[in-house]
This record gives C-alpha cells, sequence and structure tokens, in this order.
C-alpha cells in the first residue's frame, strides 16, 4: 500500500503531481472509494458534513478530496461491512485504485478498521493508495496524543502503526494549532512527528516517507 498522508486534502499542484505519480494514471482514470467513518466518531461532525463529502461537492474543501474528478467514485462504510460479510466488500476494495479516508476522530477510525477487517486486508494491496485527511492520516501512526482523542469510548491514543512517526495535523488552521501547541503535543509522543499545514502531504512508499509542500511543516522529533 502506497500512502499520501495529508492535513487538508490535495490542496495544490505539488501534491496532485505526487497523487497521480502514486496512482500511476492520471485521476479520472481511477476508482475511489471515500470512508466517511471517521467522521462519526467527532463531535464536530454530522449528517451534512458526511453529505458533502460522499456527494463531493465542488465547492468547500470537498474538492480536495471527493472532488478532484475521479473516474468513479463510491462510499466504504466501515461500520456496515462487518454486517454484509466479507464475500461482498472485499472485492470492492481489491478492485479500487485509491482509498480517499477522511477526518474526525482517529481513536474511532481505528476501531471500525479493526473490526470491519479492512486492517487485515490492507498489506495485501501494495497497488492501493490510501489518501489521508486529517485522522485519515493520523489513523496510520502509532499513537495521535490525548489532544486529539474526541470519541469518547476510545481505550487509548493508539493507533495502526503503519508508519513509523505522529502527525499533528491543521498547522496554524485554529487557534488551538499553533506551533506552540505541536511542540507541547510532541512532548508527549513517543518517537518522531511532524506537524504539517493544509498546504503539506508525507508520501510513504515501501517504509520511506518523503515531505510534498506548499506550506508550512516542521519535523518535531
Amino acid at each position: 500500500m502506497k500512502l499520501l498522508l495529508t492535513s487538508g486534502g490535495v490542496t495544490n499542484p505539488s501534491i496532485r503531481a505526487a497523487l497521480e505519480r502514486l496512482l500511476g494514471k492520471p485521476v479520472a482514470e481511477c476508482r475511489a472509494l471515500v470512508v466517511p467513518t471517521a467522521q462519526w466518531g467527532h463531535p464536530m461532525c454530522g449528517p451534512a458534513s458526511v453529505r458533502g463529502l460522499v456527494a463531493g461537492e465542488p465547492a468547500g474543501d470537498w474538492r480536495f478530496l471527493t472532488g478532484l474528478g475521479w473516474g468513479s467514485l463510491g462510499v466504504l462504510e466501515l461500520t456496515a461491512l462487518p454486517s454484509i460479510g466479507a464475500r461482498r466488500w472485499v472485492p470492492w476494495v481489491r478492485e479500487a485504485d485509491v482509498l480517499l479516508v477522511d477526518g474526525g476522530d482517529a481513536t474511532y477510525l481505528h476501531h471500525w478498521l479493526r473490526e470491519s477487517g479492512l486492517a487485515d486486508l490492507l498489506p495485501e494491496l501494495p497497488d492501493l493508495v490510501w489518501v489521508g485527511v486529517s485522522a485519515g492520516s493520523m489513523v496510520m501512526t502509532p499513537r495521535i496524543g490525548d489532544y486529539f482523542v474526541g470519541w469518547e469510548s476510545a481505550p487509548d491514543d493508539r493507533t495502526l502503526g503503519v508508519v513509523d512517526f505522529s502527525i499533528f495535523p491543521h498547522l496554524g488552521l485554529f487557534a488551538g494549532n499553533s506551533p506552540a501547541h505541536a511542540e507541547k503535543w510532541a512532548a508527549g509522543i513517543d518517537g518522531p512527528s511532524y506537524a504539517i499545514d493544509e498546504q503539506t502531504a508525507i508520501v510513504v512508499v515501501d517504509g520511506v516517507a518523503e515531505v510534498i509542500s506548499e506550506g508550512t511543516w516542521v519535523k518535531l522529533r
């Protein structure tokens, strides 16, 4: 699996070019599945925000993820997968070129990646591209820090640990995401970590990470 870990999506030409390199073909020729699950676990998200995401609305931030002009766009809701069985949903994932994994609460997303069985399938899909936004990127890290846990039932801040670094997203976008907040957050995280803004992405292929940015980022440890 190839990773494009972002804070705000495919927001500039440099990130777009990195995405198409990972895909190996234009976005317009690719089959995409959007995963909205993380939104259900975050208190600031709900039906209206999920609707805009899955509809791929050209206005607003959706244009940076589902509104990029995919050849086809479907929805993969992880909470539904255990009830329909792997025979139905596994072929959908195997046939996709890319998973578009939106933000929300990373611990909730982590729970449903495990519960659905998708986390176990991912290592079998070396050509699949995972495009994460915010929590959709953070879930690939070992830990997100208590600062970002919004789901009340989360047992702790641990996530998948596919990569060996943690991510502080939305650098400078909100009052609580200042460089000072990032430094304080990093002090409680074991291992390396990055703070990234909306114009930055981290590409990971075969365990090698590369920062792609037209904005601001910092490696904190």
